[in-house]
């Protein structure tokens, strides 16, 4: 079954068991809860790379995450 990797009817036995377990009203709530972490995972894993020692990186928090989420609504619409 996974001899040659992930294929496309694996992929939906395993959608089709998450839209089973958490409903389609929690699936965007949950997608944006994942995107969100992720993207603070990838913030403070660039500050970690980040060559600039002049001056202390700050890690992102919820809040910067949120603040820069509801900037790009605003310039979209």
């Amino acid at each position: 079954m996974f001899r040659g990797g992930i294929g496309a009817p694996e992929i939906l036995i395993i959608l089709g068991i998450v839209v089973l377990l958490f409903g389609g009203r929690k699936l965007p709530e949950l997608a944006r809860g994942s995107g969100r972490a992720l993207r603070i995972f990838k913030t403070e894993v660039t500050a970690l790379h980040d060559d600039d020692d002049d001056k202390p990186a700050k890690p992102a928090s919820l809040e910067t995450v949120e603040a820069s989420e509801a900037d790009k609504k605003r310039e979209q619409g």
